[in-house]
């Protein structure tokens, strides 16, 4: 190689070395920059989990579980029926319905309605909580006029969860082996048979972990409860509709700013009861997840 080739190959020699250096800054600081920010994260979890443990051990009593509220004191046993039914409720009605959609959208993939379906997930879980919650108050509590209901807080919690459980559904659908389907398809199986011996069984892992999510985030829901479920200080009657219900949300929201210590306690108790069942719910889902993989 001749020396005026070589001179012509220094300045891009030295360009390349110049972007590489950017390349790894770059990365470097990014890096640096997510670290910071799930250390920051992480201390502010950290913060709020510790102070919930801290505050919300020494207010549970023997009487947080025994006794329906009285007032601003009390215990909590009626909201802690009434958060156990919503959810149970909710899931009852969102699970069938989330895990079909979830089901068509995966099998049928490239169809228009699929495409729908898809497209009115994402938009449902987009769609604030609050807003639900007044589109439940509009047409069930007073257009329906089921007033403050079970019925109304568990349809309008499953609207809630439904994208979640669909698309979570979908996702699982979505990552079993083709080879099984076509081997069943090839042994003269139905698409029936197909969808409910082969693909249900086998991507169930992940839909328990959408649908064990989804319970979680009617555990921890207030705003579309305040406007459909209401509030009761008495244990659930068995009525589906025209009778309120307690839940643990609410009493968080409303007891935390009261001027007395009573009412502050239970309020700590209940966000404490909240965190260990959203927690619980998130290690099941973890632990079906781990299963799966």
């Amino acid at each position: 190689m001749s020396g005026a080739a070589m001179t012509a190959d220094l300045p891009v020699e030295a360009a390349r070395r110049t972007r590489l250096r950017r390349r790894r800054a770059g990365a470097m600081a990014g890096w640096t920059l997510c670290a910071v920010a799930f250390g920051l994260l992480g201390i502010a979890m950290g913060w709020i989990l510790l102070m919930v443990l801290v505050r919300g051990v020494g207010a549970l009593t023997p009487t947080v579980f025994t006794e329906v509220t009285q007032g601003t004191g009390g215990g909590l046993l009626n909201a802690i029926e009434g958060t156990v039914v919503i959810g149970i409720g909710s899931m009852l009605l969102a699970v069938p319905f989330g895990v079909g959609a979830g089901l068509y959208a995966a099998q049928f993939s490239h169809t228009m309605f699929a495409r729908v379906i898809r497209f009115m997930a994402d938009v449902l879980v987009g769609v604030p909580s609050i807003v639900l919650g007044y589109f439940g108050y509009v047409t069930m509590v007073e257009g329906l006029g089921w007033n403050f209901s079970l019925a109304a807080a568990c349809i309008t919690i499953a609207i809630l969860c439904l994208p979640y459980i669909c698309r979570t559904t979908e996702l699982a659908l979505s990552q079993v082996p083709i080879a099984m389907q076509e081997a069943a398809f090839a042994l003269g199986a139905g698409e029936g048979r197909v969808a409910f011996r082969i693909l249900l069984p086998t991507a169930m892992p992940g839909i328990l972990t959408g649908i064990l999510l989804a319970f979680a985030i009617s555990v921890g829901e207030t705003a579309p409860l305040i406007y459909t479920a209401g509030w009761s200080s008495y244990l659930w009657t068995g009525e589906i509709v025209r009778s309120p219900v307690g839940y643990l949300t609410y009493a968080i929201w409303a007891f935390i700013n009261e001027p007395f210590a009573a009412a502050n306690q239970l309020a700590y108790a209940a966000a404490f009861l909240v965190t260990f069942m959203v927690l619980l719910i998130s290690i099941g889902a973890r632990l079906a997840l781990l299963r799966r993989r």
